[in-house]
């Protein structure tokens, strides 16, 4: 009798716990309906950190200031980031780890192209929404309907190059040095020599290198013979940076002009790139309101100025904060529907997406230069539009 008093007084707790268990796991569901949580996917260390830093930076400003305004509809906001160190595979395991633990419909990332590819066709079967801040290669999109960028093409930006050093440089030959390797540097450069070539430039020397190279002075011994008047350099700030040095130790004094991946020079370079040029996606010297307060803000809480990267992290949070107000929902297909339709004003520029969800918006060129600090810094120099 003693033991069956205790079998029931332990079936008793035992049933108390696990009504506790299940009212405490239903909470935090309904805590969770609260939040709107949004994966994010950066190079947070490797060489191309300063990207997904000033990204990751950018959107959790924004954050920041929507859930200060009251959040989404009521409900806050939350990033849930991880870091794919610029390598593919270890993108496609952050995804996985994003979606399958983390349970999230709406991802932001990567930075790089050759990282936002390995993605874009498992986001699609899923139908999870991605949108890619600064994945600049024509192809990304391809994969389908669930595929967004906030940035502009390399073909556009290729093309923004070669205008710019035929129409504002006044450049008549030109030289060419890219990787071989990397698809970011290769369409670069294929639309730069479209673009000068059709203003009447010439190409006098067309030079490349494989990824990790370091030692570029063979090329830049035949580019110095070949006598430019501009030297295109369509790669990543660190190797832009050992490229710049070897040409200016050879003597090749000329202007050099390449594209976005040159964000990050300022902080990672020094006189070598001095009458240098690129094509980015908004200045930071800009009277425009949008860029005025958003460079504001982003001094005070990082005490920087912010790159590209960090504009087009934080405008990639606002238009998904738009698509869902527009949706109200949160649902990845109802916001996708949402997003298409996107037509406003943000820090990158006034934005609307073409038949393959790419950005139609202007691209700027910007001079690297030193302030008055001594230090490098860029100034807006012209606006090129689509």
């Amino acid at each position: 009798m003693q033991k069956m008093q205790k079998t029931k007084r332990f079936g008793r707790v035992a049933a108390a716990l696990a009504c506790a268990a299940l009212v405490a796991l239903a909470g935090c569901k309904a805590k969770n309906t609260d939040v709107i949580t949004i994966g994010g996917i950066f190079p947070l260390s490797g060489p191309v950190a300063v990207y997904g830093v000033e990204c990751k930076n950018g959107i959790e400003l924004a954050i920041e200031e929507i859930n200060a305004q009251g959040g989404i509809n009521g409900k806050k906001i939350a990033l849930i980031s991880e870091d794919d160190e610029g390598n593919p595979e270890k993108t496609v395991n952050a995804y996985k780890k994003l979606t399958t633990s983390d349970k999230v419909s709406i991802i932001i990332g990567s930075l790089t192209s050759g990282c936002t590819q390995a993605i874009t066709s498992l986001a699609q079967a899923q139908k999870v929404l991605l949108v890619a801040p600064a994945a600049t290669m024509e192809s990304i999109t391809d994969a389908g309907d669930y595929i967004f960028r906030a940035c502009f093409i390399d073909p556009f930006q290729g093309t923004v190059g070669g205008i710019f050093a035929a129409a504002n440089l006044g450049a008549k030959k030109a030289a060419v040095l890219y990787d071989n390797g990397n698809d970011y540097s290769v369409g670069l450069k294929d639309n730069f020599i479209l673009a000068f070539q059709g203003r009447g430039g010439d190409i006098v020397a067309n030079e490349s290198y494989i990824t990790g190279d370091v030692d570029f002075n063979a090329q830049l011994t035949t580019i110095k013979a070949a006598n430019p008047d501009v030297v295109y350099l369509p790669d990543y700030y660190s190797t832009v940076s050992l490229i710049a040095k070897q040409l200016r130790a050879q003597g090749v004094n000329t202007p050099i002009v390449g594209a976005d991946g040159w964000d990050g020079l300022t902080e990672n370079a020094g006189d070598e790139v001095l009458n240098g040029f690129y094509s980015n996606h908004y200045a930071a010297d800009s009277t425009d309101i949008k860029v005025v307060n958003f460079v504001g803000a982003f001094q005070q809480k990082y005490n920087s100025v912010p790159v590209s990267f960090a504009a087009l992290g934080y405008d990639s949070l606002y238009m998904i904060r738009d698509a869902i107000v527009k949706a109200d929902s949160v649902d990845s297909t109802r916001v996708r529907d949402a997003l298409v339709q996107t037509n406003g004003s943000y820090v990158t520029g006034n934005l609307t997406f073409d038949g393959r969800r790419n950005p139609v918006k202007s691209a700027v060129m910007v001079e690297l230069v030193k302030g008055g600090d001594g230090k490098l810094t860029t100034v807006y120099k012209t606006t090129v539009n689509p």
